[in-house]
């Protein structure tokens, strides 16, 4: 998987204490974004699921994935939190992909049975707004994934 970076111990990234993990590659590449450094799908470095898993656990935190766009590596991804979620850890997504989008593509659709809270849209700085939390703009959703199902979703609630 290429990875851009891994921050151990954030709370910007979910609620607690996180090991976030920043994966390379994004085709959204919204106006104004944080991290444009992300886009390059080459960027970063190759890291095996074993050593990210290692670091997880050295860690003993729950997991956020971020990026660039985490769905962009979604095969890799799904296996990847299908081994986290067997460890009985939390996991949050960021993806600038739509729930709508992501439940109606079974290739993107197939890693959401293991992420627990998905916050989703493109980040659009028309709508930014630095009040809200875990979130850019205020058109992306925290949605509670175990929660939600297509055409019903239910909001995360700290």
């Amino acid at each position: 998987m290429r990875v851009l970076k891994i921050i151990d111990g954030t709370s910007v990234d979910g609620p607690g204490l996180r090991t976030s993990i920043y994966f390379a590659g994004c085709s959204h590449h919204c106006h104004g974004c944080h991290n444009p450094q992300s886009w390059d799908p080459a960027s970063g470095e190759e890291v095996d699921i074993e050593a990210i898993l290692g670091r997880i656990e050295e860690n003993d935190f729950d997991v956020t994935f971020s990026g660039g766009d985490p769905l962009y590596q979604v095969e890799k991804l799904t296996e990847l939190a299908k081994r986290i979620k067997m460890c009985g850890r939390n996991i949050w997504c960021y993806t600038g992909y739509s729930f709508e989008e992501i439940t109606n593509d079974p290739k993107l659709s197939a890693i959401l049975p293991y992420i627990d809270v998905l916050v989703d849209s493109k980040f659009n700085l028309d709508l930014r707004d630095i009040s809200l939390r875990f979130r850019g703009s205020s058109n992306q959703r925290i949605i509670d994934v175990k929660k939600s199902k297509p055409g019903q979703i239910v909001l995360w609630q700290d």
